[in-house]
C-alpha cells in the first residue's frame, strides 16, 4: 500500500480522471448519432452531460467525487437552449459542497498513519544497524545462517530509507501537489522504494529456502547456495525492477508512478512478490511438517532432537514474517478495505525490521552468550585468557 496514493486528495483526482475517460469515450461513440440540433454531449471537468434537445432540461446527481466532502446526495440542471448549454443551476459549490471541515478528520487520519509508520522504520533502522555491526564484529557469530540473516536485515533497513526518501520527495512542501507531482526525483524514490520492498520479500523467501535445505540436510555446497542465494534475494528484484522503469517510461510515463491503479505494468513489480509469499507461504507448511514427523516422540530418539528443537524455535519465529499476514491482501484488490491494510502494511509493517532485529540477534542465546564473554574479558582486562564457555557456540554452519 503506498500512503501517497491513497490520500482522500489523490482518490478524488483518480476519481476525476476515470469519470473523464468513460465521458471522452462516451462522447466517442456517440458523436455521428446526433445531429447538429440540440446540445451536443461534452465534459465539463465535474460531470458527463449527454445529448439534449432544444429546451430539454437535463438533471443529474452530485457526481460521486464530492462524496470527498461528505455530500454527493444533491442535483445539478442545466437547459438546452439554442445557444447551446446553460450554466448549471444550482451551483455545483452550493448543491454538491459539504461542511469544509469535513475532510479534516480524514487528512489527520493520513497524518497519524504517516506518524505511527515513520517512528516504526525509525526505530527498526535504529535496531537493524545494531544488530548488523554486532553479527559482524564478533567472528564466533560468522556462520552461514547469521549471514542470511544480515542480508534480511540490510533489505528492512534498506526499505525504511527508502520510504524516507520517497516521503521527503513526494511531500517536501505542504504547497506541492503530490497526486500531480511529475520529476525524474520523485519517479526514481519510488523505483528505489519498490526495488527494496521487492528484495525484503525475496530474502524472507531466502530464510525459508535455507531453513528447508537444513531440515532436509542438503546444505552440503553451503558456499556456492550463498552465492545463489545471493543472485535471488538482490539479482531477481533488479531484473524486474528495471523490466517496470522501461515500461513505465515508453508506455505509462505519468505523475509520479507512485499511483498504479488499473496499470497492467503494476504487476511486472506485485507478481514477482505475490508469487515469494505464495513460495514462502508452501514452504513454511512444509516445514512445520517435516518438524512434526522430526519430532515424534517415537523417532526423537533417533533424531538429534536438540538440533530439531532449535530449528522448530527459527520457524516459530518466522511465522510473522513469512508473508502469511500478506496472503489474504495480495490475492485482493490494491484498493480493497484501505484503511485495514493501512494499519497492517504501513503502521505494523513498519516494526517488522524492530521485531526481526530483537528475535533474531538481541534474543538469540549464542549473541548473548558472545556479548557477555566480551564483557566480562573487558572487566578482568586479560584478553589473553580463555574464559569458561569463551569458545562460544557451535554454529551449523561456518561463514
Amino acid at each position: 500500500v503506498d500512503l501517497s496514493s491513497l490520500h482522500p486528495d489523490c482518490e478524488y483526482i483518480l476519481q476525476l480522471e476515470r469519470e473523464e475517460r468513460h465521458c471522452l469515450q462516451y462522447i466517442t461513440e456517440h458523436d455521428n448519432n446526433h445531429t447538429t440540433l440540440g446540445c451536443l454531449p461534452f465534459w465539463d471537468s465535474v460531470v458527463c452531460w449527454p445529448y439534449a434537445a432544444v429546451g430539454e432540461m437535463i438533471n443529474t446527481t452530485c457526481p460521486a467525487v464530492f462524496s470527498f466532502w461528505g455530500n454527493n446526495t444533491g442535483s445539478v440542471s442545466r437547459n438546452c437552449t439554442s445557444i447551446g448549454w446553460s450554466r448549471p443551476f444550482p451551483p455545483y459549490h452550493t448543491a454538491c459542497s459539504g461542511d469544509d471541515d469535513v475532510h479534516i478528520p480524514e487528512d489527520s487520519y493520513f497524518a497519524t498513519v504517516k506518524l505511527i509508520y515513520t517512528i516504526g522504520y525509525g526505530t527498526s533502522l535504529v535496531f537493524l544497524s545494531i544488530a548488523v555491526v554486532i553479527l559482524l564484529l564478533f567472528r564466533r557469530l560468522h556462520c552461514a545462517r547469521n549471514y542470511i540473516h544480515i542480508q534480511l536485515f540490510v533489505t528492512f533497513m534498506l526499505k525504511a530509507v527508502a520510504v524516507f526518501i520517497k516521503d521527503a520527495t513526494l511531500f517536501a512542501s505542504d504547497d506541492t501537489n503530490h497526486c500531480t507531482l511529475s520529476t525524474a526525483a520523485c519517479k526514481a524514490s519510488v523505483a528505489f522504494c519498490h526495488y527494496c520492498v521487492m528484495t525484503n520479500f525475496f530474502w524472507l523467501l531466502v530464510e525459508a529456502l535455507y531453513l528447508n535445505s537444513l531440515l532436509l540436510s542438503s546444505f552440503h555446497h553451503y558456499r556456492r547456495c550463498l552465492w545463489g542465494f545471493g543472485l535471488l534475494g538482490w539479482g531477481v528484484p533488479i531484473v524486474f525492477t528495471v523490466i517496470w522503469i522501461g515500461s513505465r517510461v515508453y508506455f505509462e510515463d505519468t505523475e509520479c508512478w507512485d499511483i498504479n491503479e488499473d496499470s497492467p505494468y503494476w504487476w511486472i513489480v506485485k507478481g514477482p512478490i505475490v508469487v515469494s509469499i505464495g513460495v514462502n507461504f508452501i514452504l513454511f507448511l512444509n516445514i512445520i511438517k517435516i518438524l512434526i514427523q522430526k519430532l515424534n516422540p517415537r523417532l526423537i530418539q533417533f533424531n538429534n532432537s536438540d538440533h530439531y528443537r532449535r530449528l522448530t524455535k527459527s520457524t516459530l519465529l518466522l511465522i510473522p514474517l513469512f508473508g502469511t499476514p500478506y496472503m489474504v491482501f495480495n490475492f485482493l484488490p490494491d484498493y480493497f478495505n484501505v484503511s485495514v491494510r493501512l494499519w497492517i502494511e504501513l503502521c505494523v509493517g513498519s516494526f517488522q525490521g524492530l521485531i526481526v532485529a530483537i528475535l533474531y540477534c538481541f534474543l538469540n542465546q549464542e549473541v548473548q552468550k558472545e556479548i557477555h564473554m566480551r564483557w566480562l574479558r573487558w572487566q578482568d582486562n586479560s584478553y589473553g585468557v580463555v574464559l569458561p564457555g569463551a569458545k562460544g557456540s557451535q554454529m551449523d554452519t561456518h561463514f
